[in-house]
């Protein structure tokens, strides 16, 4: 069982002051890496994508939606997560209402998965959420941009076999590109726990006086999946 410390106003004050001290200094340091993020090269890219989508089949380009910037959030919903995915869910939950305020600085949010897009559509139906959302199922677009991301560890080697890209290739991950003279550019990519600081509720939980806890076993649920 875990303790806690127990203190006075002054102990807590002191202590405080120090993380306080810290929390600045990681601020300035995740200002600075946002820096670097945007200024990584972009690179062009010239093969044709196409997606189901509700305006019908559309390219990589038309995703833009007449803007200039397209964040791609890989759910994964797919041959290897049939059901959708639980964590992709949760942090989907988060997402959502930053749609509209990305929308006034000329960013398009979207959605993308595998799956055909009926399916994906009376997903996204249960879930209440107004977001678009498109199947890259018959293309080589997650295939290829995951090809960006994946770099081997000891727990995913990458390679072939039941550890390789295709088979791992449903991952909760992240895409930005840019639209520039007619011609799309991949900017940035990242995966896994590279996404987490997207959802609001773990940073929340940061902080709680307790954390994000120790037992996930049967926590986070699709919330229509809790019991009442």
């Amino acid at each position: 069982m875990t303790t806690y410390a127990v203190g006075t106003r002054e102990q807590w004050r002191t202590a405080y002051e120090r993380q306080l001290a810290r929390e600045k200094e990681l601020t300035r340091r995740a200002t600075e890496l946002a820096q670097q993020r945007q200024a990584l090269p972009w690179v062009r890219v010239d093969k044709l994508y196409e997606f189901d989508t509700t305006a019908g089949r559309r390219t990589l380009a038309e995703l833009f939606d007449g803007r200039s910037q397209l964040i791609v959030r890989h759910f994964m919903h797919g041959p290897k997560t049939p059901e959708g995915c639980p964590g992709c869910t949760f942090e989907t939950d988060n997402l959502v209402g930053a749609v509209a305020h990305l929308a006034r600085r000329d960013v398009t949010f979207i959605l993308s998965s595998r799956s055909p897009l009926p399916v994906l559509t009376a997903y996204k139906q249960r879930m209440g959420w107004d977001i678009e959302w498109v199947s890259s199922g018959g293309s080589d677009f997650d295939a290829d941009f995951f090809s960006y991301m994946h770099v081997p560890t000891p727990r995913r080697d990458f390679g072939s076999g039941s550890g390789s890209m295709l088979d791992v290739m449903e991952l909760m991950a992240l895409s930005c590109f840019a639209l520039e003279d007619g011609v799309v550019y991949h900017t940035y990519s990242t995966y896994d726990r590279g996404t987490e600081a997207l959802n609001a509720t773990w940073q929340l939980l940061d902080r709680a006086p307790k954390g994000r806890g120790e037992d996930f076993s049967d926590w986070p649920r699709k919330r229509d999946e809790y019991p009442a």
